[in-house]
């Protein structure tokens, strides 16, 4: 899939306000500082479509933007940065479940995870939640420029050993870095084959 054209459309805290539309969506969420920003602008050959920061909890917003005239890629707020007051921990865990529980044309959610890190316990339970509600999900692993080839073999084994732990089987799993541009072709791919299974 080439991507064309990339266009703001509207940001807001409230799914009620998101575009009224029957194109296909997909939507990006994460821990915060995942890298969310970074892989959207990598995606779309962009550096500033989709705004990043070094601070976490950059991203407050339900953000849209229509790729090619036809989808939507959506970047949501992050989860689980403890810098950001308990009031904005509650709007954000509000608004991210709102819209994953009411868009209705939210194709496929894809889950950021830091390839860094370990299984941790708030991505692993959030997972489980997208499950029991039956929520169509792929799983982008970031920053994996950061580990040798070894390193990412390591922790990814260790992902997939705790999610067989709850699943019979994986989700769809995509490596990614934002700086190299590994995955990018793979996650495009992926989107493009579900949008023609639905056109």
């Amino acid at each position: 899939m080439q991507i064309k054209t990339s266009e703001f459309v509207i940001s807001n805290t409230n799914v009620r306000l998101c575009p009224e539309s029957s194109f296909p969506e997909y939507a990006f969420i994460g821990r915060s500082n995942v890298g969310k920003s970074s892989l959207i602008n990598m995606l779309v050959g962009k550096k500033k479509l989709a705004k990043t920061s070094g601070s976490p909890g950059k991203t407050q917003l339900i953000n849209h933007f229509i790729i090619n005239k036809n989808w939507y890629l959506v970047d949501l707020p992050g989860y689980g940065y403890a810098k950001v007051s308990k009031t904005k921990r509650f709007e954000f865990g509000k608004t991210i479940k709102n819209y994953i529980l009411k868009r209705e044309n939210l194709t496929c959610l894809f889950l950021l995870i830091d390839s860094r890190h370990n299984p941790l316990k708030l991505d692993l339970e959030f997972i489980e939640w997208l499950g029991l509600k039956q929520i169509p999900f792929a799983i982008v692993f970031t920053k994996i420029d950061k580990l040798t080839k070894s390193q990412s073999e390591t922790n990814l084994d260790l992902y997939k050993t705790e999610l067989l732990k709850m699943w019979e089987e994986l989700p769809e799993i995509f490596i990614s870095s934002a700086t190299t541009k590994i995955g990018k072709s793979d996650i495009l791919i992926y989107i493009d084959r579900i949008n023609k299974e639905l056109s």
